[in-house]
């Protein structure tokens, strides 16, 4: 097979892309990527060797063009992805998310590829924090932030591309990833490397709001479940059973580095924060067979934090630049 992975550069792309490699040797991979602050072409040097790696945008109709021609499946990981980033600014996410979504569309239309298209559980807004209600493969779409509309608004896009034209595509939702080359600005590797550096955490609110937690190789591994078993024109919801409290991973953060877990700062909440999020991954489990192999949270943060400790010349460029950022938002 040979595959073209946009976003390959990113945080769950370049995971996806060296487990790829590391697992699949019959293919052979391709990766678009803008290279913008969020994609680092260090992500990839495990495997560069075996990688052809095109710098440009995903809104570029010739170059997009041009790929998607010589591939033979496309798996669309590039987003512009950061909630906060979104709200100070969303005309970017909606060149790389509306606009590049539609690009892809248009080649995979014209040459007859493959198509998986990787999303969110943004899309669908937030779930009470009491009860057991999760997001299903049905449940209405509601985003609340400039991120999570134009995701949604891509989704949307994939599932009209199937219907009115026969793309052979899928849709993916997944819950919230962690792990390996995970740009600093994002939750738990904000964390960390404030731990890291003698800083305290911070937490939004009061720390109330609930995630669903799923370690980015397993994310990557239904990935390529839907991408060889999955149906066309299907939804399918990634998640691993791993709700906790933002508040709760701070208290973990903590306890692995030896501190007290009440030792974080309360800081004023992010407009439209979300509630909790929560998936039922049911259908991807029951009709393909996938099974998250990250099952203890504790131990997969654990192995998260080391990852973390041990590669400070990855992360550490991007600190500054991005606490810079936190501190004019005052958070």
């Amino acid at each position: 097979m040979r595959l073209l992975v946009t976003g390959g550069a990113g945080f769950i792309g370049a995971n996806f892309v060296q487990q790829t490699v590391r697992e699949r040797p019959d293919v052979t991979v391709t990766v678009l990527d803008a290279l913008t602050y969020a994609g680092d072409r260090a992500s990839l040097a495990p495997c560069a060797q075996d990688v052809d790696l095109v710098v440009g945008d995903v809104a570029d109709v010739d170059l997009v063009d041009s790929l998607v021609a010589g591939c033979d499946a496309v798996v669309h990981l590039a987003a512009e992805s950061h909630n906060d980033n979104s709200l100070a600014d969303p005309r970017p996410f909606l060149r790389t998310n509306v606009e590049g979504t539609f690009t892809l569309l248009e080649a995979v239309r014209r040459h007859g590829r493959r198509f998986h298209h990787v999303s969110t559980d943004e899309v669908y807004g937030d779930l009470p924090l009491e009860g057991s209600t999760r997001f299903t493969e049905s449940t209405p779409y509601n985003p609340s932030s400039p991120y999570s509309s134009t995701k949604a608004a891509s989704d949307m896009l994939v599932r009209a591309w199937c219907r009115s034209y026969g793309v052979e595509a899928t849709l993916s939702n997944c819950s919230n990833n962690y792990g390996p080359y995970q740009h600093v600005e994002k939750f738990i590797p904000r964390q960390i490397s404030n731990l890291i550096d003698g800083v305290r955490p911070k937490l939004y609110g009061t720390g109330a709001n609930v995630r669903d937690w799923i370690h980015v190789e397993d994310h990557n591994r239904a990935v390529w479940a839907i991408l060889e078993r999955g149906r066309a024109g299907r939804t399918y919801l990634i998640g691993a059973d791993g709700e906790h409290t933002n508040r709760e991973v701070v208290e973990a953060l903590l306890e692995i580095f030896g501190h007290p877990r009440d030792a974080y700062d309360l800081v004023p909440d992010r407009p439209g924060h979300d509630l909790r999020y929560a998936i039922d991954s049911s259908l991807l489990r029951e009709e393909l067979g996938w099974e998250p192999t990250y099952r203890d949270f504790a131990a997969g943060l654990e192995a998260t934090v080391r990852w973390y400790q041990d590669n400070e010349r990855w992360w550490r460029p991007h600190k500054d630049r991005t606490e810079q950022r936190y501190r004019a938002l005052g958070r």
